[in-house]
């Protein structure tokens, strides 16, 4: 295990106090070297949680979930990671999980792995049916689009630094995840999504999930990027 490549995981967060430090606790750190949250500003105690629970975090003014993850990404592999494990910071993430996520990245069987909600039991409340309908539809196209098929866009996820960089990702929004569905075949690697359980968020609101305003923006940028992605390689 000691010549295993270093591993970092990137959590973006903003206002989970109460469900960022459970999450954190829950991260197998035998295996994860280093974890990097990302606020995108917190009024709460997300950031002091965060901190006492061992993690380093970064402060990012610009606003997007997809700049908060290119932000942690950046931070950790300068510090060295070669392995990014994403995941949100609201406890709903079997994180505990982690490394079922990673060993096909380990073992190189894969370079890009995420986690299926919709294949994996839920708790009760997990998903709306929405969530899981559109999961399915998007991944559906995905099939057409970039020659896989998907059954979620679940923000656990894991891949390599450096194949990070290759597929050159430019959605800094809530398109980030799907950008990187599409491009990750495009580049010829291996993806392998893998179901694993999902549970209720912690504590706090979602910020999607949660209101009709978040929802509709969340939607109108993943609809965007299927649209731009589809039309450009």
């Amino acid at each position: 295990m000691a010549s295993r490549p270093k591993i970092a995981a990137v959590i973006p967060v903003w206002n989970e106090a109460g469900a960022i430090g459970p999450t954190l606790a829950r991260l197998p750190r035998a295996l994860i070297d280093a974890v990097f949250v990302v606020d995108g500003g917190s009024t709460d105690a997300t950031i002091a949680e965060a901190e006492a629970g061992g993690a380093m975090v970064i402060r990012e003014a610009r606003r997007g979930y997809g700049q908060a993850c290119a932000t942690g990404a950046a931070a950790a592999m300068a510090a060295g990671a070669e392995i990014l494990l994403f995941c949100d910071g609201d406890g709903a993430d079997p994180v505990e999980h982690a490394a079922i996520l990673l060993a096909p990245l380990l073992e190189g069987r894969a370079d890009f792995t995420l986690a299926s909600r919709t294949r994996g039991a839920r708790a009760p409340g997990a998903m709306g049916w929405h969530q899981i309908l559109a999961g399915r539809a998007i991944g559906a196209a995905l099939g057409a689009i970039a020659g896989q098929r998907y059954s979620d866009m679940s923000a656990f996820r894991a891949i390599r630094g450096a194949d990070l960089i290759r597929l050159d990702m430019r959605e800094m929004t809530y398109g980030w995840n799907l950008e990187m569905q599409i491009r990750a075949p495009r580049a010829g690697l291996r993806v392998m999504e893998i179901p694993l359980p999902y549970g209720r968020r912690i504590a706090g609101a979602s910020k999607v999930a949660g209101n009709l305003r978040g929802s509709l923006r969340a939607g109108g940028r993943i609809l965007t990027t299927l649209a731009r992605l589809a039309r450009v390689p």
